[in-house]
C-alpha cells in the first residue's frame, strides 16, 4: 500500500508517493523544499534567485553557492554528452520567443497555431555552453549569453528530492515533477507500476520500474504559449534559437537518474528523426511518440505488443 500527494508548482503537475506508513505530509514538505531551493538559487523568473542576483557580475566572474555550482556543472555535462543539443546559454532565446516569465502567465496557445519557420533568433559560430567557464564555484558566463536552466534543474530536483526523502525517511519513494520521475529506498514488492503518457489522447503503457529507476518525458505538447500569431514550446534549436520542429510529440527515456534520462529525453526532440538511430547507438532504453501518435521503442524499452511491462533501468 502507498499513499500519495499531488500539487502544482512550477507550473507542472508534482507528486510524492511513499509506503502507507510513512507520513507522506512530511515527505511532500522536503519535496517542496528541495524544489524551493533550486528555485531560489536558478530561476530565472525570480528576481530574488542567486542567478538573477549575481546575472551583472557574471561576464568579470563571480564566487556561487554550492548548489548552484552543482546545476551549472551539470547543465554543462549534459550539453557536452548530447554534443550541445541541450544547450544551457539560451535565456536569451527563450525571452525572444516569448518565454520570458512563469508559463501560467503567457498567452495561451491556439489549436491549430503553428511554429514560425521565418525567424531566427540565434546564430552562433562556437557553441554557447563552450563559452561558460566554471572552476570550482567560480562561475563566469560571457555578457552576451545568458544561463537557462530550467530542464536540467527539474531533473536534479526529482533526484534530491526522491534521495533526500528515502534516507530520511527511510522508505520506498517516487517523486514525480513535471513527468521526471525518480524512485528510491527500499523495493517496492511488484515494482512501481507507471502510466507512459503524455496528453490524454496520446497512446498510453503501463511499466514497472524498481528502486533506483528514473524516467523522464520530453514534450512539444506541454509548455506551450501564443506569440504574435504562432505557436511556441520550450524545447529550442541551440543553431536557430527557435522551438525545434514538432517531429515527436514526447519521448520518455529509462536511466538510473532523472538528469541523465532527461539530457536523452530532450536531446532527442531537438535531433529530430534522427533521435533513433543515436539512442539505439547508445544503448538507451526509450519511447518516442510521433506526430501521428506511432510508438518508436529502444534499447531495452518494451514494444506496445509484448505485454511486458518492465523497464530495464540502469546506468547508459
Amino acid at each position: 500500500m502507498t499513499v500519495r500527494r499531488d500539487w502544482r508548482d512550477w507550473s507542472c503537475d508534482v507528486s510524492v508517493v511513499v509506503s502507507a506508513s510513512v507520513d507522506v505530509e512530511l515527505a511532500e514538505s522536503i519535496v517542496r523544499q528541495v524544489m524551493d531551493d533550486v528555485s531560489q538559487a536558478c530561476s530565472r523568473f525570480r528576481p530574488d534567485s542567486e542567478l538573477s542576483i549575481v546575472a551583472s557580475q557574471l561576464p568579470g566572474g563571480a564566487d556561487v553557492s554550492e548548489l548552484l555550482a552543482r546545476l551549472v556543472r551539470s547543465a554543462l555535462d549534459v550539453a557536452a554528452l548530447t554534443e550541445g543539443d541541450v544547450d544551457p546559454t539560451l535565456g536569451s532565446a527563450l525571452r525572444a520567443v516569448g518565454y520570458d516569465r512563469d508559463l501560467s502567465e503567457l498567452p495561451t496557445a491556439v489549436p491549430g497555431e503553428q511554429i514560425d519557420p521565418r525567424v531566427t533568433v540565434v546564430t552562433r559560430r562556437t557553441p554557447g555552453w563552450t563559452r561558460v567557464m566554471l572552476e570550482q564555484r567560480r562561475l563566469r558566463v560571457p555578457a552576451d549569453l545568458a544561463l537557462d536552466l530550467g530542464a536540467t534543474a527539474k531533473a536534479i530536483a526529482v533526484d534530491l528530492a526522491a534521495e533526500r526523502v528515502a534516507t530520511r525517511l527511510g522508505c520506498s519513494v517516487l517523486v514525480n515533477i513535471g513527468g521526471d520521475l525518480k524512485t528510491s529506498g527500499a523495493p517496492l514488492p511488484g515494482g512501481w507500476q507507471v502510466l507512459v503518457q503524455d496528453l490524454a489522447a496520446d497512446p498510453a503503457q503501463q511499466v514497472s520500474v524498481g528502486e533506483g529507476a528514473a524516467i523522464a518525458t520530453s514534450s512539444t505538447q506541454r509548455r506551450t504559449w501564443a506569440q504574435g500569431g504562432y505557436l511556441r514550446h520550450h524545447i529550442l534549436d541551440p543553431r536557430s534559437g527557435l522551438p525545434v520542429e514538432p517531429v515527436w510529440r514526447s519521448v520518455s527515456v529509462a536511466a538510473g537518474d532523472c538528469l541523465l534520462a532527461n539530457a536523452y529525453s530532450t536531446a532527442s526532440i531537438v535531433r529530430g528523426h534522427a533521435a533513433v538511430s543515436w539512442l539505439e547507438g547508445s544503448g538507451v532504453s526509450a519511447r518516442l511518440v510521433d506526430r501521428a501518435g506511432r510508438v518508436i521503442t529502444t534499447g531495452s524499452w518494451p514494444t506496445e505488443v509484448s505485454q511486458a511491462h518492465l523497464v530495464v533501468v540502469g546506468d547508459v
